[in-house]
């Protein structure tokens, strides 16, 4: 018997298709939002589709009347509790300084038009709401590590929209008495993550050098140091921010961090290929020392017009209040990340 309905926008991502079989399997009827496209963008939940408690909808953070519709059929099929979970996001830091208009629409307003939504379907008093908020809110860090209570300091367009929804969020919890609750989750990274991203862009490029299609790995800041955990472990992290009695704000992460240049000399260890350097800056090329042969350069392309050096999360209060645990060591997700990607 379905006992909760759960509305996910940002469905196709990385964290949408883990929360949406997270919840699939606690028997949630769940909607998810995904977006038009002329190309297919559903790789990630394709496995989901023949389940008949998914339903999907076309729509669009920035389209508030499709948000609007969405609500409407939802507060129709069900008198009782629903759950939305808004991870639909331009996610990606770096391009945000190129796209900062867009960035801003999704991130930031698109957040007030799905608050907004919820209002005006008449789900407000039934509905509990999650903002998925980022460490990339901290940007320029007032201390280490970051939790609940640390000042915010976003370095990039994509840091400063999310403050506007993460503080949208609070406002509307505040002013409305909605059950709005937010998770500020520092990086999270799995098989699934998009190859854009420096995790999935090491180990995919790994896989590419091994097979002889790619002959070296070019990327930015090597020492930039992030709290890295498994996305599958923070969509449980989302889930009991939900079930939680009352509205509120957490911070998730793994309380450790690793550089880039760890990343990459764990991943590629992995195959048997232990990278030393040589040079600094961005002259610094990481070679096999078994070989010789030089696989990873750095590029000042790949530098943001302003670096986040270091996020490293306390997520203590999330372990104590939510009983929230990660459960993938670094070690782990590097692991799962090659064997993914590499034959």
């Amino acid at each position: 018997m379905l006992t909760k309905i759960a509305f996910i926008t940002g469905i196709t991502g990385q964290d949408g298709s883990y929360l949406a079989e997270f919840l699939l399997g606690k028997n949630y009827l769940v909607f998810g939002l995904i977006r038009r496209s002329s190309s297919i963008n559903t790789a990630r939940i394709d496995h989901l589709y023949e389940n008949p408690n998914l339903i999907l909808r076309y729509g669009d953070l920035s389209d508030g009347l499709s948000l609007q519709n969405i609500l409407n059929e939802i507060a129709a099929k069900n008198p009782g509790r629903v759950e939305v979970y808004n991870l639909g996001a331009m996610s990606h830091v770096k391009v945000s300084f190129e796209m900062s208009e867009y960035t801003s629409d999704i991130d930031g307003t698109g957040t007030l038009r799905l608050l907004n939504a919820i209002r005006a379907s008449g789900l407000q008093d039934r509905t509990r709401f999650y903002q998925a908020s980022t460490s990339e809110l901290y940007g320029k860090v007032a201390e280490v590590p970051q939790t609940e209570t640390t000042p915010f300091y976003p370095r990039s367009p994509y840091g400063v929209a999310k403050l506007y929804a993460h503080w949208i969020t609070k406002n509307y919890r505040e002013a409305y008495g909605m059950f709005a609750s937010t998770g500020i989750l520092f990086n999270h990274e799995s098989p699934r993550r998009g190859p854009t991203f420096v995790t999935r862009k090491i180990t995919i490029a790994l896989g590419n050098i091994l097979r002889g299609k790619q002959t070296r790995l070019v990327l930015g800041n090597l020492d930039a140091k992030r709290d890295w955990g498994h996305a599958k472990d923070y969509v449980e992290g989302m889930w009991r921010i939900l079930q939680h009695n009352v509205p509120d704000d957490f911070v998730l992460s793994t309380n450790e961090f690793h550089s880039v240049r760890e990343f990459v000399e764990k991943a590629f260890s992995l195959k048997g290929i232990i990278i030393q350097w040589r040079g600094e800056g961005l002259t610094e090329v990481g070679y096999d020392s078994h070989s010789g042969r030089e696989l990873i350069f750095v590029s000042a392309k790949y530098y943001r017009p302003t670096e986040v050096d270091e996020l490293l999360g306390n997520s203590e209060k999330a372990r104590g209040t939510l009983n929230w645990y990660p459960q993938t060591s670094f070690d782990q997700l590097v692991q799962e990340m090659v064997d993914a990607d590499c034959p």
